[in-house]
C-alpha cells in the first residue's frame, strides 16, 4: 500500500488541498492514517478508484 499526503492527491485529482480534506471528513475519501502533522494520508488505490468513479459520474 503505497501512502499519498493531501498534496499529493490535490495534485493527481487537480483540486485544492482544502477540497481533499473536505471530502476526507465527508467520507468520499477514506484516509488510512494521519502523518507527522495530524494531516490525512490515503491509500493511492484508494485514490485512483476515486477519480475514476468522479469522472464516470461528470467531474470532481
Amino acid at each position: 500500500m503505497s501512502l499519498m499526503s493531501v498534496a499529493e492527491v490535490a495534485e493527481f485529482l487537480g483540486v485544492q488541498d482544502v477540497r481533499v480534506e473536505r471530502l476526507e471528513r465527508e467520507h468520499l475519501l477514506m484516509s488510512k492514517g494521519k502523518d507527522g502533522e495530524g494531516k490525512p494520508m490515503f491509500d493511492r488505490g484508494d485514490v485512483e478508484r476515486y477519480k475514476e468513479f468522479a469522472e464516470r459520474i461528470g467531474g470532481i
